[in-house]
């Protein structure tokens, strides 16, 4: 062999076995971080959400954490959103503040800085607003008898913002047509599921009228981000539902996700979203045949844990989303059979599992976090980023402290019609 063709030899074959010994348990290989992304003719664009758990203890610590490239969770985080490469992106449970700065520096500082062989990734669009943790109600919200802390913010959360939201975007975001619907009050939808008193005949009096008056149905927040893709607006619905848990009998919480994964449920609907008003004012649902995509942790599975009966079905089961394909993972699979305990005992497929949550006592790992397109979106590839443990990025997952978050990166690819320009 010649002293020209062994080193080319050599090369070619560290490159198979590189791509032999690459994960692809989710991995997408993706363009150039700063490349735009396609416009011709019908686009395939990946959406996805992901609780990535960047919530901290209090305000300004993920600021400083973000301020470093050497925080591990956030690096793990970033580095199963590379190798996933989502081209619209939903991390719910991101603190929030007013100048945005936490969302910028996890992206310069961890998203567009490669890890461990991952490409970098770039978002030229983001987008970051106000939630409802956190933010005091002035009311004894939970009847403890006394006035102040998480339970009585309009939203858990020991201070405002803590547990927010982003959308991250690799398309357009039209800022302009966003809305946002904080303020939207419970007791102003139609049949609303309001908690009752127990110790009481009246009913639905768990919160008085003073308190009705004041009270919001959104735990954080809901917001319809619309994405620009070629000559197309994709409205991206995006929120986060309270857990259906720490409650009482009256089961506040529970109620309350119900109703919010059903606000999404009549927003698409056009018969049923009139009702609904906006943060500035405007009132209606979406404009009828608008595309959309509802994602985030809706904090409910169909068939286990702790929802109200229905909850989740609402938007699975609704005529105007499409869910031929249910995103899985072979190492759900595997967790919920060697983890045992409340696992044994669900009815769900554990294939579809996004969340690893306590095995005994319950709930067991649940299908918390969806990604829903509108029926005209057709869905060409989905899945649950879950790498089985004998994945080199089972890494990223691990088991508790878990090294990234307990709910996993749930993504689908769609074709978007008619966005070429």
């Amino acid at each position: 062999m010649t002293r020209v063709l062994r080193p080319l030899l050599a090369a070619f074959l560290a490159a198979l076995l590189a791509g032999a010994a690459a994960p692809t348990a989710g991995a997408r290989p993706g363009p150039s971080p700063s490349a735009p992304p396609p416009s011709q003719g019908t686009a395939e664009v990946r959406f996805a959400t992901f609780n990535a758990s960047l919530n901290r203890s209090a305000p300004g610590e993920l600021i400083e954490d973000l301020s470093t490239r050497s925080n591990a969770q956030a690096g793990a985080v970033a580095e199963i959103i590379q190798r996933t490469r989502p081209d619209v992106l939903l991390v719910n449970e991101f603190d929030y503040d007013a100048g945005g700065r936490a969302a910028e520096l996890f992206a310069r500082n961890y998203l567009e800085v490669g890890r461990n062989g991952a490409a970098p990734i770039r978002y030229p669009y983001r987008y970051v607003a106000p939630s409802n943790t956190g933010i005091p109600s002035g009311f004894d919200l939970d009847n403890s008898g006394g006035v102040g802390g998480p339970n009585d913010a309009f939203g858990f959360g020991f201070f405002p913002g803590q547990f927010g939201m982003a959308v991250y975007s690799r398309y357009p975001i039209a800022r302009s047509a966003v809305r946002t619907f904080q303020t939207f009050l419970w007791r102003d939808m139609p049949g609303a599921l309001l908690p009752d008193d127990p110790a009481t005949p009246a009913p639905a009096d768990w919160y008085s009228p003073a308190e009705l008056d004041v009270f919001r149905l959104s735990s954080k927040s809901h917001w319809d981000v619309p994405i620009d893709i070629g000559r197309k607006r994709v409205h991206f619905l995006v929120s986060h539902p309270t857990p259906p848990v720490f409650d009482g009998p009256e089961n506040r919480n529970g109620l309350r996700n119900h109703d919010e994964i059903r606000f999404w449920a009549d927003y698409v609907h056009p018969a049923r979203g009139r009702y609904i008003y906006d943060d500035a004012g405007a009132r209606g649902g979406l404009r009828p045949g608008a595309l959309f995509v509802i994602a985030g942790d809706q904090n409910s599975d169909p068939l286990d844990g702790d929802s109200v009966p229905g909850a989740i079905q609402q938007l699975t089961e609704h005529p105007l989303v499409n869910t031929r394909v249910t995103p899985s993972s072979r190492g759900a699979v595997e967790a919920a059979r060697l983890q045992g305990g409340a696992n044994d005992r669900h009815r769900s497929d554990p294939r579809f599992d996004t969340a690893d949550f306590a095995d005994d006592p319950a709930p067991g790992n649940l299908r918390a976090d969806y990604v829903l397109p509108r029926k005209n979106l057709r869905i060409t590839d989905a899945a649950v980023f879950w790498p089985r443990q004998d994945s080199p990025l089972f890494r990223l997952v691990g088991e508790f402290p878990f090294p990234s978050s307990d709910h996993r990166l749930v993504w689908i690819d769609v074709r978007v019609p008619g966005s070429g320009r």
